[in-house]
């Protein structure tokens, strides 16, 4: 594969071209598998748009892996990060991401100071998103910047302890986070959009504390429904066309919340392995990319057979996805997974359709 090759295949899909087979995103939306293999710190993923982007060219090449290049702080430190808390970078073998070593919001009283970042453009991780957003369209790629949702941003503000416990006893104090966490990504993307070419650019969401582990249905429309709404509708009304949305962890019974949100025509919506593929696809599958949904732990420490088989069973249920389908991780992988294992999704779709007479 050359790089004129990369993201052809998931342009098409955007297109609405059919696709032969389905693609394969071996790492997911993380992209610090790809910067360890070529040699550098996991941290480099995050902090270091050069080598990320670099790395990111040669793996998905070497791989013949049908992503393209993004960047992120991941964990929606990126908020914590633009508004004056500090964070700190990845150094463990295990360590995936970027976590808040102080978060901006500590009591009552520093809610009600918060102030947006004066210069958007400066603010936290915002110059390194733009330089790398910057390689990605000088050499002919989709920009793919990471937006963070609303209830991510209020976690990354105070953190999810006091969060959860403000939902219950101060409400209003978490929706001034909310508000907040959703006017500043609001105006990320609308920097994006005024940046680069918006018909060229999808947004890459994730919303893990808005799961059933962590909220009810009743928490869900109160606290997440109309403030991801309203971001996704800026999105779309920026004149980018396509939403990328991370649905991670337990989900099954906000799925109907999730429906009434917009993800664009077509969005992407990715899964981890505790929403089947086939429940996917019965919510979202006329309008979106089905993605997911295979466990991270298993490419992580289990045998290469059983993420084959995984994969084929993820695939006989994908392949009924109307507007396409991509084989993933179910949610971010650590650097150090066995590259046996992630080619085991490129061997299952290969054998899957050969099985079906298909190529």
């Amino acid at each position: 594969m050359d790089d004129t090759q990369i993201g052809s295949r998931f342009r098409e899909l955007l297109s609405g071209k059919s696709t032969s087979r389905p693609l394969v995103w071996m790492w997911g939306a993380v992209p610090s598998f790809a910067v360890q293999h070529a040699g550098y710190p996991t941290a480099a993923a995050y902090n270091d748009p050069q080598k990320a982007f670099d790395a990111q060219i040669e793996a998905i090449a070497q791989f013949g892996e049908d992503g393209i290049p993004r960047m992120a702080v991941g964990g929606a430190s990126d908020v914590t990060w633009a508004f004056g808390g500090e964070i700190k970078w990845p150094e463990g073998e295990y360590d995936m991401a970027p976590i808040a070593k102080r978060h901006p919001a500590n009591s009552e009283e520093d809610v009600e100071s918060l102030l947006m970042p004066e210069d958007i453009a400066a603010a936290g991780p915002l110059p390194i998103y733009l330089d790398f957003a910057r390689r990605c369209h000088k050499n002919n790629l989709p920009v793919f910047p990471f937006i963070t949702s609303p209830i991510e941003g209020a976690r990354s503000l105070c953190g999810p302890e006091l969060l959860m416990r403000w939902m219950i006893k101060q409400p209003d104090l978490v929706h001034r986070l909310l508000r907040m966490a959703t006017d500043y990504s609001v105006a990320v993307v609308r920097l994006f959009a005024s940046t680069f070419p918006p018909e060229d650019m999808l947004t890459y969401l994730a919303a893990p504390t808005a799961s059933n582990q962590m909220l009810s249905p009743k928490f869900f429309e109160t606290f997440v429904l109309p403030y991801q709404q309203e971001l996704h509708e800026e999105i779309l009304r920026t004149g980018i066309r396509h939403i990328y949305c991370h649905i991670c962890g337990e989900h099954n019974r906000n799925l109907p919340l999730w429906q009434q949100i917009p993800m664009g025509d077509p969005g992407v919506v990715s899964f981890g392995h505790e929403v089947s593929i086939e429940t996917a696809v019965a919510f979202f599958g006329q309008d979106c990319i089905i993605a997911g949904n295979i466990e991270p732990a298993v490419i992580h420490m289990g045998q290469p057979d059983e993420v084959y088989r995984l994969c084929m069973e993820a695939l006989n249920q994908g392949s009924k996805a109307p507007r396409g389908f991509i084989l993933m991780p179910g949610c971010g992988i650590p650097p150090g997974v066995p590259a046996e294992n992630l080619l085991m999704m490129k061997k299952a779709v290969a054998d899957y359709f050969k099985e079906d007479g298909i190529g």
